[in-house]
């Protein structure tokens, strides 16, 4: 077992990009090399503004954009049902579609740019854990009637031909979705940003922003920029640099593992191209690889553990479910840290004037993550403010380091009703 996450060791080779030096001036200035900051100053150079740099501390996708299931849907952390209940049903509607707009924009973005992403556009099945089917056919329902989005239902007969699994009863089959590597598709994104003009950099840390002026400056070891806008893009890899920013998020950890090339033994267990999650709260997600691999991940906690720790506890999930699996050899285990927020919403916008955040994607980031860039790329090149859709979701206090121990807490909590509810279903007992 490798402690190189699978996306490192299969990354497109590009080069790199050089450390800043010296002093110099730039329209717009984008702190973070991840999803956020990449579809931000993509999305400015298509906007035809010119002097964007943007600056990674460590390499292009080296967070949660490099380390993630590679799932690729539309949604948000905060469910639908909970989104209608906080803002109604036309401002619900509204921000939902942006994500499923998102994923089409991927999808147009991986076949205009020529990304090689390994993009496989076969859907997303949500799997019951428990044979209660309410929770399915209420979900159906609310967004086919509220959304106009059409998830098809999966019977326990048919579900169990994809997924050899006694652990399913029926699912949904979300099939505008598509899973990627994501690490790769983070790669195309810099290099077609560069191509248009974008100046990146990496191990690039920024140490302080300042006003300078109307606008600010920036500092790392060796460079000092002035730009009329900064945006922040750091998610769970806080940068120190702004106390209001950081404080409204909590980094926490999940985990991810590959097993070795599975062959025939992969149908055997997923009979799909799909990817999959269940309908627990602590859910396991996972879906085939191109080279008959199985990427499996899952686990919430504030703590960033270990490669042979998270292959320890992923294996235990993984057998749960697929015990036709047991001796696989397990090539990479890895963690990473999502940025999350109290109310579980992304928070996008402006701060102050020329200073603007894309954060807590709260691990469903690759769509929304596609809608903050856009926002704000089209804030700054056209003063459009349709950001403030996300307004509503602000920049309130994660209270860290109490936070934490909530947080921890809400999941073990959640977790246990997930075990509660399956025990009293005998024949899918956890």
């Amino acid at each position: 077992m490798t402690a190189e996450n699978y996306y490192r060791a299969t990354a497109t080779a590009y080069g790199g990009f050089p450390a800043p030096t010296g002093k110099r001036s730039a329209r717009v200035a984008i702190v973070g090399g991840g999803f956020a900051g990449l579809n931000t100053a993509l999305g400015l150079a298509e906007r035809g503004v010119g002097d964007v740099v943007l600056l990674e501390r460590e390499r292009i996708g080296f967070g949660a954009s490099g380390r993630n299931g590679g799932f690729v849907f539309a949604g948000y952390s905060l469910g639908e049902d909970a989104l209608r209940r906080r803002l109604g049903n036309e401002r619900a509607k509204a921000l939902f579609l942006c994500t499923v707009g998102a994923v089409e924009l991927i999808r147009k973005r991986v076949a205009h740019l020529r990304i090689p992403c390994a993009l496989v556009d076969e859907g997303v099945i949500w799997a019951n854990w428990f044979r209660d089917a309410r929770i399915l056919r209420h979900r159906q329902k609310l967004l086919a009637e509220q959304f106009g989005v059409t998830w098809e239902w999966i019977p326990t007969e048919t579900l169990r031909g994809i997924l050899r699994s006694e652990r399913y009863a029926d699912g949904l089959w979300e099939r505008n979705a598509l899973h990627l590597h994501p690490l790769n598709y983070a790669i195309g994104i810099a290099q077609a940003a560069a191509a248009k003009g974008v100046a990146i950099h990496e191990h690039a840390a920024v140490t302080r922003i300042e006003r300078a002026g109307a606008g600010w400056r920036i500092s790392t070891r060796d460079a000092e920029i002035e730009a009329e806008h900064v945006v922040l893009a750091c998610g769970g890899y806080l940068a120190g640099l702004n106390r209001r920013v950081d404080r409204a998020v909590l980094p926490i950890a999940t985990y991810v593992m590959v097993t070795e090339p599975l062959v025939s033994r992969l149908r055997e267990c997923v009979n799909t191209r799909a990817a999959v999650y269940d309908t627990r709260f602590a859910f396991d997600y996972y879906r085939p690889l191109p080279d008959s691999r199985l990427l499996w991940g899952g686990r919430i906690s504030v703590r960033d553990r270990a490669p042979a720790a998270v292959r320890e506890l992923l294996c235990r999930d993984l057998l749960r479910v697929y015990p036709q699996l047991e001796g696989v050899h397990i090539e990479h285990s890895w963690s990473g840290l999502m940025s999350y927020a109290r109310h579980q919403m992304p928070q996008i916008g402006r701060i102050e004037p020329g200073l603007w955040c894309a954060q807590a994607f709260g691990g469903h980031g690759i769509a929304p993550t596609t809608v903050a860039g856009e926002l704000i790329a089209a804030a700054i090149a056209r003063d459009d403010e349709a950001w403030r859709h996300f307004a509503s979701f602000g920049f309130e206090s994660a209270h860290r380091p109490f936070g934490f121990a909530a947080a921890q807490a809400s999941y073990w909590w959640l977790q246990f009703l997930d075990a509660w509810r399956a025990w009293r279903e005998p024949s899918h007992a956890a």
